[in-house]
């Protein structure tokens, strides 16, 4: 599972800044990992320099194998609490499709 990570100008994505949440991904995900070839991170600031409430937004697109790409959001008031707000609604969306497809 390769791990694309995508930031807008109001967030600077250094290693430093995306090595601790491609961490949090590989982990929250490691049960689709076969079925998963990549996930591309969004992150961004909505407000830019402002200290608003919910202004950092996190998209997470899964390309699943065979598969049409599936997209969630959160938006929260820390990169970290959006992305694992995503990261479950990730989560719930794979469960979901896999178990219907184990229904089958």
């Amino acid at each position: 599972m390769k791990i694309q990570f995508n930031t807008d100008k109001n967030i600077h994505g250094s290693e430093d800044f995306t090595s601790p949440f491609i961490v949090l991904i590989e982990e929250g995900l490691k049960q689709f990992k076969a079925q998963i070839t990549r996930i591309e991170v969004h992150m961004s600031d909505e407000d830019g320099d402002k200290d608003g409430l919910n202004a950092k937004r996190c998209l997470l697109e899964a390309r699943i194998s065979g598969m049409k790409p599936i997209a969630v959001s959160s938006q929260s008031d820390t990169e970290e609490q959006a992305l694992t707000e995503s990261l479950n609604k990730l989560n719930t969306s794979l469960k979901t499709i896999f178990g219907r497809m184990n229904n089958r």
